[in-house]
């Protein structure tokens, strides 16, 4: 998996959508209880759970580096009459301001360790005394055990190596791999999911 917005771009362009309209189940199992607030999607992709967020009445401010992406996003929130902040920008630079958050989400965003360990320690610097971050992504096991995702072990990760690395800053709630089923796949996809805490 390449971090570059231009090929992303390219990506996205390919196809009227890459990923479903509808949030990503476990976004929308772990949050729906939650009260809505002020929530930060960070790598939101085409905004799908962005979307899904707004419409529960969070505050939501969506950060993407693909500007087609983006647009896709604004179009879905436009359709819909709802607002959000859509933020053209590379996480790796990007930092949210400290402690406004009461939700960081982020939802497969595969990195080389060391990027990740910065988005991460970013993410959790978001974060307000009270509030949640959500991480999914595709599970180190998914290529061996599961379907789909990159097939590059070095952008791929455990829900035990991220949840160590969040609980240095916050108190880790939940770390496990999940199954995600896939329509027409022989076997589910390995998901790494961990919700914590400040």
């Amino acid at each position: 998996m390449t971090w570059d917005a231009d090929l992303w771009d390219e990506r996205y362009a390919s196809a009227d959508r890459l990923w479903s309209a509808g949030p990503n189940r476990w976004v929308e199992q772990e949050l729906a209880p939650l009260p809505p607030g002020d929530a930060l999607d960070l790598a939101c992709g085409e905004g799908r759970n962005a979307v899904w967020l707004a419409e529960r009445g969070w505050r939501v401010t969506a950060v993407d580096f693909s500007r087609v992406a983006l647009d896709r996003g604004r179009a879905a929130a436009a359709e819909r009459g709802l607002t959000i902040d859509w933020v053209e920008a590379d996480l790796l630079a990007w930092r949210p301001d400290a402690g406004t958050a009461d939700l960081v989400l982020l939802c497969y965003l595969q990195l080389m360790a060391a990027d990740m360990s910065r988005v991460l320690a970013s993410a959790s610097d978001g974060l307000r005394p009270g509030g949640t971050l959500l991480l999914v992504g595709h599970d180190v096991r998914n290529i061996a055990e599961g379907t789909g995702g990159p097939q590059d072990p070095a952008v791929l990760y455990s829900a035990r190596e991220i949840g160590d690395a969040l609980g240095r800053q916050l108190t880790v709630m939940r770390a496990e791999t999940v199954r995600r089923p896939v329509p027409g796949a022989p076997r589910d996809a390995l998901d790494a999911l961990v919700r914590a805490t400040r």
